[in-house]
C-alpha cells in the first residue's frame, strides 16, 4: 500500500488559485497512476484529474478542463493539482488516489473512482464570492 497526504486546501475568492499537492510514501511511487477526485456535501465523490505513472498522459473531468492541471514529480514522490479561475461550485473536499499501474502501460491512467485501492483524507477547499 501507499499512503496519501494531501495538503495544500483552504479559502479563496472565486476567480483565485491554488494549488494542491499529494505526498506519497511507502511504495515506489512513479509505479502508481495517481488522480485527484472531489466531493462536496450531499453529493457523490466524483472525478477531477488523472495522470499515467510516467506523468506523459492526464485527463480532465469537462468541469475543470482549461482551469486545472495536474503534475508529478517522482522524485519527490509529490502529485499536483493546479487549480486556476476558481468558482463557487469548485467548494468540496478535494481527495487524492493511487492505482498500482506496473503492468499497465506507463501512459495508461484511471478515472473510476472504484480503479482507485489508495486514498488520501482529503483537504478542504472553499471558494467565496
Amino acid at each position: 500500500q501507499v499512503q496519501l497526504v494531501e495538503s495544500g486546501g483552504g479559502l479563496v475568492q472565486a476567480g483565485g488559485s491554488l494549488r494542491l499537492s499529494c505526498a506519497a510514501s511507502g511504495r515506489t511511487v512513479s509505479n502508481y497512476a495517481m488522480g485527484w477526485f472531489r466531493q462536496a456535501p450531499g453529493k457523490e465523490r466524483e472525478f477531477v484529474a488523472a495522470i499515467s505513472r510516467s506523468g506523459g498522459s492526464t485527463n480532465y473531468a469537462d468541469s475543470v478542463k482549461g482551469r486545472f492541471t495536474i503534475s508529478r514529480d517522482n522524485a519527490k514522490n509529490t502529485v499536483y493539482l493546479q487549480m486556476n479561475s476558481l468558482k463557487l461550485e469548485d467548494t468540496a473536499n478535494y481527495y487524492c488516489a493511487a492505482k498500482n499501474s506496473i503492468f499497465r502501460s506507463s501512459t495508461y491512467y484511471y478515472t473510476r473512482r472504484y480503479e482507485y485501492d489508495n486514498w488520501g483524507q482529503g483537504t478542504q477547499v472553499t471558494v467565496s464570492s
